[in-house]
């Protein structure tokens, strides 16, 4: 007979990811606790909250881990043909489509709440892409990216928000969350964009939680829970570095001022905002 979930209040610690269930594959335990020292506590130890709205705050973390090397990017011939004509129109002085970070995080997480979907692919029993980003979750990662640990990355074409994708970063470790888009490649460029960001930076490893064939297409892949305990509890340990808000250049160079002439339509995205938990 299967052992008793673990329930985990605000004053005890979650317990570690090696002791995670097989079935449900992953799940670590339940609690109802998302605030920032909880969440910081769980991505360290490898692990992640997945539930549907309503629901307790369920704690995964799967075997195997999805990961993608920033040395290992794929880029297809068709999205490098696009990121060159971007580089090149740039160059030219012309952002008709510009990457920037922390310029739009609430519109972000609600563009994958709304239309996105997880960075990895569902788990076993757990919400669809529709529901898997509750209120509560958005209003957690808001807080969080208030703190200074969450951060998005942003795709512009013609001054509107086209894409992106969302995460949390730990030392010299990104942790992937989710991404959306809403035109051709928009968040495809963003993470290219996120990549190259990062090496620059000396982090090495993505997690993206789960298998998918779209991440693996980008060059992500499969690694035993092992080996990727073994290499975030090197990298959330090593110093940190400044995240600055601004524009990211095609090689992967962040400029806090936006280039002359260059309007993002901010104003329609400000309602978007998760101030209180509801």
């Amino acid at each position: 007979m299967a052992s008793a979930l673990t329930w985990v209040h605000p004053d005890t610690p979650l317990p570690p990811a090696e002791m995670a269930r097989s079935n449900p594959p992953g799940l670590v335990a339940a609690g109802m606790d998302l605030g920032i020292a909880r969440l910081t506590e769980a991505y360290r130890k490898g692990i992640f909250p997945w539930f549907s709205e309503g629901d307790p705050v369920l704690w995964w973390s799967p075997d195997p881990r999805m990961v993608l090397m920033t040395d290992e990017l794929h880029i297809s011939k068709s999205l490098g043909k696009k990121l060159r004509q971007i580089e090149h129109l740039q160059n030219n002085g012309q952002f008709d489509v510009i990457v920037t970070t922390d310029l739009a995080f609430a519109a972000v997480i609600h563009g994958c709440a709304t239309r996105g979907h997880p960075i990895g692919a569902q788990l076993d029993g757990q919400p669809d892409s529709s529901t898997w980003i509750t209120p509560d979750m958005k209003s957690a990662y808001w807080q969080w990216h208030q703190a200074g640990d969450v951060h998005s990355i942003e795709t512009w074409v013609n001054g509107q928000l086209a894409g992106g994708l969302y995460g949390v970063c730990l030392g010299r470790m990104f942790f992937g969350e989710s991404m959306f888009t809403r035109t051709s490649n928009a968040s495809k460029i963003a993470l290219v964009h996120l990549v190259r960001f990062l090496e620059h930076r000396g982090v090495t490893m993505i997690d993206c939680q789960m298998q998918t064939d779209h991440l693996a297409s980008l060059g992500a892949r499969s690694i035993d829970r092992a080996e990727f305990l073994s290499h975030i509890r090197q990298a959330v340990d090593e110093p940190g570095f400044v995240w600055p808000a601004g524009w990211i250049d095609s090689i992967g160079q962040c400029h806090q001022d936006l280039p002359s002439g260059v309007v993002l339509n901010l104003t329609d995205l400000s309602f978007f905002s998760y101030d209180e938990s509801p």
